[in-house]
């Protein structure tokens, strides 16, 4: 497979503004979706896709030795496709067609999309999936890597903890999650509902190798990923502090953006804040 470079940190920034553009106008547009949830996990989804860090061949999507990338909270579908669109592996034209009927562009990830390796939504079924990924480029020989983004709340699922179980026995250091720590999910915030720290020390507990990023800060994202695995023999870990809504002032930290479309004035507010010109 092609080698892609890595741009700079800058560049990756302004994909990640793109993308959310992007994600603001489709969800808009189409009066569904979870805005906050999208934008939360953006700069991570720009970072793996525009940023150099996943292995993928576009023109080639199933390429055997692609990476693979799991969206475990696939209620974020809709920052993913506007990613899958900066890297080409959609047409940005199709994002149109978002939850419209029989559009391949459903609420939730969904095979029939080029780069969704498999379908996602109800939670807790992400990493056990991409754990057995992993498990099989091992019997296989393969050397792809698997990526698995969740939710924090996604982690009050006993099947992630099952999944997380059997990575650290078999020592799958090729597979990486990576945990949307925004400490928001429906409702209120997950240390109310059910209290997951420490975190860190609890993944430790199960054989993995822990790190904590700034998961807004493209360049520490940048720093974490080029390092992987963490620690050889080991599966990796990346709690990502990030803010939900992240990008957009009155959305960031506020559990009620969990999901919402905004009205005209928060969609004209929003796109101001996100550096777009709007006359209405």
């Amino acid at each position: 497979m092609t080698v892609t470079r890595q741009p700079a940190v800058a560049e990756i920034a302004e994909h990640a503004r793109r993308i959310r553009i992007a994600d603001l106008e489709m969800i808009v547009a189409t009066g569904q979706g979870h805005l906050g949830s999208d934008f939360s996990a953006i700069d991570i989804l720009a970072t793996l896709y525009c940023g150099g860090v996943l292995r993928i061949d576009p023109p080639d999507p199933t390429h055997p030795d692609r990476d693979r990338f799991i969206l475990s909270k696939g209620h974020s579908a809709g920052g993913l496709y506007c990613a899958l669109a900066c890297a080409g592996l959609i047409e940005s034209d199709e994002l149109a067609s978002f939850m419209a009927p029989l559009s391949r562009l459903n609420g939730h990830p969904d095979r029939k999309v080029p780069g969704v390796e498999t379908n996602t939504g109800p939670l807790g079924h992400g990493l056990p999936v991409g754990v057995g990924v992993a498990k099989a480029a091992r019997i296989t020989g393969r050397d792809y890597r698997t990526y698995v983004l969740s939710g924090d709340g996604e982690l009050q699922e006993g099947s992630m903890w099952e999944a997380a179980m059997f990575a650290g026995h078999h020592g799958l250091d090729n597979l990486t999650l990576i945990v949307d720590r925004n400490r928001l999910q429906q409702g209120a915030r997950t240390e109310e509902l059910n209290r997951l720290d420490p975190l860190g020390e609890r993944f430790a507990a199960f054989g993995w190798s822990v790190t904590e990023v700034d998961g807004n800060s493209i360049k520490e994202l940048l720093d974490v990923f080029s390092g992987l695995p963490l620690t050889a023999g080991k599966p990796s870990c990346v709690i990502a502090n990030t803010n939900k809504g992240s990008g957009v002032s009155f959305m960031s930290d506020n559990v009620a953006w969990h999901h919402k479309v905004p009205n005209t004035e928060e969609y004209e507010r929003a796109l101001a804040e996100l550096g777009v010109a709007h006359d209405g």
